[in-house]
This record gives structure tokens, sequence and C-alpha cells, in this order.
């Protein structure tokens, strides 16, 4: 097989090794190839995999959507769209410009079609155009054509495989909006689809740092005695967001911060620092740890649950306005804009050990991280200046704005008195490996062309996690009592800090997460 050059673009200190095992010839067909998704985050995907070599030569890419544009108009769009990231240097997409060679490799490959997705007869000329070749159909479409397009596909003939091409279809998240919604998606799908094809995406899982979650527990030995009830006390995993809903207050008011982030991301990352070793890294074998973490979550009484709704506040001196004054929130909404939750796994394990989540928008900071909060000694010997005990150890997995690792232990003072304090050992990505900026869907595109399905979630997955939060947006469905506020540019709702209080601790600062 011919393999698209290495072609070393300028994209930073260091570029990501070149592909030792680029995807198989094939077809990326993505419906709704007009909007967001596209744009900001799957060609500049295809771009970054195109630089480093890891797609083929017999590689197309197929746009459909219903608005009426020719190819060059399309890969136009595309084109003003990267080039707005070579003039942020924070953008998680960031180049200081295009690489001629490899854009041009890339758009030589790309085809724009205005098709009604939704009509199989109108899918006449996608099916002229992948006949005897692997495809992988993405879906970056909104939720309510997940059904219909699925359908519509298969209809026309197009997810039929054969011995010699893959046929798979890639869904984005929501899937489903509860337990029953997610039940009848994933039925409607395996209609007429087998579980081997689904690609169901969760953007979490295509980041680094959360990937190097596997590696870090299962490749370091020094972990794995310590990974346990006899030695932590508890863990905690925060998803704070500064923004508010920023314009997309139509979309939130009808989903809200638990099903938004909960049942998805924060499950996932929960998933990979509670599972146990899999028996090895193929896809299925990682999936059934996963499974069983989440098999063994009991559900979540509401008296373990939070919610709140942020009114007017300032973040980073800026005025922003209450939640239900945003355009498209209902102006008595009781939709969440916090949630913060107690979980509680039932494993040898983990049994006793409590998980505290918590996501938010308009806080006062933006971090994603996990703390492994440890145990007091048995017998503590040593105190701060301050006469206090010394501090239990704590372990802080950064996965934004920083990635990368703290270590928070003890060390005595400089000086005759036997005084003690809190020190910090870090790892930074950018530190040992440089900085190879990416938007974290290259690794879930490959995968999903090599047929990997590691990084995506599985039917049982999606379902158990619903499952476990269903008694929850049962009761706040149900209930008349509004959302306790907060200040946008504060930590959250006061109830949080109840929450953790009542058993006797207290969140991990955001100023400590950002050290």
């Amino acid at each position: 097989m011919v393999v698209s050059p290495s072609l070393p673009p300028t994209r930073g200190p260091l570029v990501a090794p070149v592909a030792t095992q680029p995807a198989p010839a094939g077809t990326l067909v993505i419906l709704g190839a007009g909007g967001d998704l596209t744009h900001r985050l799957l060609v500049p995907a295809l771009y970054d995999l195109t630089c480093n070599g890891f797609l083929p030569d017999d590689f197309q890419i197929i746009g459909v959507s219903l608005e009426d544009h020719t190819t060059e108009e399309w890969v136009g769009s595309l084109r003003a769209k990267i080039e707005t990231f070579t003039k942020d240097s924070h953008a998680e997409f960031y180049t200081p410009s295009i690489d001629e060679k490899a854009w041009s490799w890339l758009t030589e490959r790309m085809t724009y079609r205005a098709l009604d997705f939704t009509s199989a007869e109108a899918l006449a000329p996608l099916c002229a155009d992948i006949a005897d070749r692997s495809a992988v159909f993405y879906l970056a479409t909104p939720p309510r054509f997940f059904e219909p397009a699925a359908e519509t596909l298969a209809k026309a003939g197009l997810l039929t495989e054969t011995d010699d091409h893959f046929r798979r279809l890639v869904i984005e998240k929501p899937f489903g909006t509860d337990l029953q919604s997610a039940q009848a998606l994933n039925a409607h799908l395996l209609s007429f689809l087998k579980e081997s094809q689904i690609y169901r995406v969760d953007h979490f899982l295509g980041k680094e740092t959360v990937q190097n979650l596997l590696a870090l527990r299962f490749s370091n030995l020094l972990f794995d005695p310590l990974w346990r009830r006899d030695y932590i006390d508890h863990i905690q995993i925060t998803a704070a967001e500064l923004l508010s809903v920023e314009g997309r207050g139509a979309f939130y008011d009808a989903t809200g911060a638990l099903r938004d982030m909960v049942p998805n991301h924060l499950f996932q990352i929960l998933a990979l620092v509670a599972m146990e070793p899999p028996s090895s890294l193929k896809a299925e074998a990682i999936r059934n740890a996963k499974q069983a973490v989440f098999d063994a979550i009991r559900p979540i009484s509401p008296e373990n649950a939070v919610r709140g709704q942020y009114r007017a506040g300032t973040i980073e001196g800026r005025a922003i306005s209450a939640y239900r004054d945003s355009k498209g929130v209902a102006a008595d909404s009781m939709t969440e804009t916090y949630t913060a939750l107690k979980i509680e796994i039932d494993t040898w394990r983990w049994a006793g050990v409590p998980f505290y989540l918590r996501t938010g928008k308009a806080l006062n900071s933006s971090v994603t991280e996990v703390v492994v909060q440890f145990k007091q000694t048995p017998h503590p010997l040593f105190h701060t200046a301050e006469g206090t005990p010394q501090v239990p150890n704590r372990f802080v997995y950064n996965i934004r704005p920083e990635k990368g690792a703290d270590l928070h232990f003890n060390a005595k003072q400089p000086g005759p008195e036997t005084i003690v304090e809190e020190v910090v050992s870090q790892f930074r990505y950018e530190d040992s490996f440089g900085s190879i900026p990416n938007v974290g869907y290259e690794t879930l595109l490959y995968d999903c062309l090599q047929g990997n399905a590691t990084l995506f979630q599985r039917a049982d997955n999606i379902e158990a996690a619903w499952r476990a939060v269903d008694p929850v947006l049962k009761a706040w469905d149900a209930s008349t009592t509004p959302p306790d506020p907060y200040d946008a540019g504060s930590s959250g709702p006061p109830s949080a800090d109840a929450l953790l209080a009542r058993d006797g601790r207290s969140w991990a600062p955001f100023d400590l997460l950002k050290k």
C-alpha cells in the first residue's frame, strides 16, 4: 500500500511520530458536513493525520449535507475555518501556518454531495461513490437525525458489509437523554447493524491525558498497591468551566449539566480510575473492565445529588448575566448548570470509598482533574508550622488546562525544629514530550478506520451509565424545587460543599488544582 508521505508541518516544537501502520484504504463519509463539528474538529484532525502519514493514499472523504454547495465552496469554507486557528496560539488546534503540501494532499481527496440523507432514493450518487469500497459513516448531525439517517443508510444498502469491505457508523453524544431513550436508540440501531459496526463517540476519550490514565495505572507498579480502599479515603473528579451557556441556551435548557457531562465524560474518567486491570489491551477486554465498574455503581440517591443554577456575577472582570436571562432559556427554567454527586461502587476494591463528581458552567476556573485523596497515617507523628497535624497525601491527575500529574507529600522544613510542609512533585506533558497540539479526534478517527473500538462506548456501557443516574433524573424532573443558586464566577452552590461536609470532607479548591 502506498501511504501519504511524511509531511513535516509547522505545528510547534515537536511533531507527532510518523505512522508505522497507516489506516486501511477506504472512504470517510461525513453526514452534516456543513456543520461546526466538521469544520472545527473533524477536518483539523484529518489534517493532523495527513501531516504525520496516518492516512493511506487510497483514501477519500465525502461530505454530505443539504446545503447546495460545490466541492470547491465546501473546501473553501474548511480552509477559512482552519486559517482562523493560525491566529490564536491558545486554540486547542494551533498551527502558525498551514502546510500547503499536506493541505493539498487532503483536499484532493475531498468531494461534496448536496443530498438529503433521510431519503434512501436521494443517496443513489453516494452508493456509486463508495461501490466496492470500505466506508465509515460519521453522523456529525444533531441527535434528532441519528435514527433516521442511520436507517436511511441501511435501506440504501450502504451499511451492508462484505468479506472484503467493512461499513461502520460513528455516532456522537448525546446517545439518548435518559435510560429509556438510550435503550430505544440502541435497539433501533441493532435492528439493522451489528454491535461491531457501531462506534459511539465520547470525545473525552480522544484526549491524550484521558488515555494515559490506563497507562499510568497499569504500567507503573508503584501505584497498584495503594490504589484501593485500604489507603484511599475518597476520590474527586471535577470538570469545571469558566464559560456560561454562551449563546447555546436553547440546547442547554433541554439538556442540563448532568445529562451533558456525567453519564458520558465523567463516567468514562471514573471507569478508568476505578476499573480492575484488563486481561489485555484488546478493545473488548478494556470495555468489559469498564462495564464491571458501571455494573457495580449503586443507583444514585437524589439525596446524594446537588443541582445548581448560576445567577448574575462576574468572571475575570466580565459581567455575566443570570442563566435564566440567556437567549433561548425559559424565564422559570429548572435546568441545572451545575451538579455534584456522591457515587458508591460496590466492589471489593472500592467498598466504603466515595467518589465525588462535580461539573458546572460559569465557575471561577476551567479545570478538569482527578484528585485521589489518601488516608491519614495511622498515627500522625508530625505537625505543620501552624501546629496542625501533617497533611494526608494526595495525587492530582491534570486533564486540562494543565496536562500531567501532581503528587502532594510531606517533607521536613529546614531548621532545628521537626516541622513538615506539603510539597509537590510535578509531571507535565509538554516538559517531557514537547507540545503536540491536537483536537482530540485524531486518535478516534484513526481507531475507527482501523477497526479498533477501545475508545468507543458499547451499548451496555451507555445503558449502565444512564441506569446509575436515572433515579436522580426522575426525581429532578418531578421536583418543583428550583436548583440551588450560585453566583457566576464562584465555585458553585453551598449545597455542593455541604454534600462533602456531612461526610467530614471538603472539595479540593480550584486554586490547588491549577497549580
